[in-house]
């Protein structure tokens, strides 16, 4: 299993990003993609999933409404679209896997394969 993140980068307050996890290694179908995030002396943090046969979604309350999780199955690549960003979205963001073809939730200990983690830094 092979995650790779991208897309991260440093963005003013009120800005967007979009970040990308390329999956290999695996059926693409019978797992659920996660993200997280981890800010400098927290705890790491569910932000969003997504079952990938249903396309079944969930999402952190902090997050609701702002990002939006998205998939694409030919390119085995799941995208989180962040919009009106905030001071407080600064933090390494992960993807990461679970076996689960139908649901999905963004408990960090339930998913099993992590890729390396991408940079956001929003500046005020």
């Amino acid at each position: 299993v092979q995650l790779v993140e991208s897309g991260g980068g440093l963005v003013q307050v009120g800005g967007s990003l979009r970040l990308s996890c390329a999956a290999s290694g695996f059926t693409f179908d019978d797992y659920a993609i996660g993200w997280f995030r981890q800010a400098p002396g927290k705890e790491r943090e569910g932000v969003s999933c997504i079952a990938i046969r249903v396309g079944r979604t969930n999402y952190a309350d902090s997050v609701k409404g702002r990002f939006t999780i998205s998939k694409d199955n030919a390119k085995n690549t799941v995208y989180l679209q962040m919009n009106s960003l905030k001071p407080e979205d600064t933090a390494v963001y992960y993807c990461a896997v679970r076996r689960s073809s139908l649901f999905c939730n963004v408990r960090p200990d339930m998913y099993e394969y992590w890729g390396q983690g991408t940079q956001v830094t929003v500046s005020s």
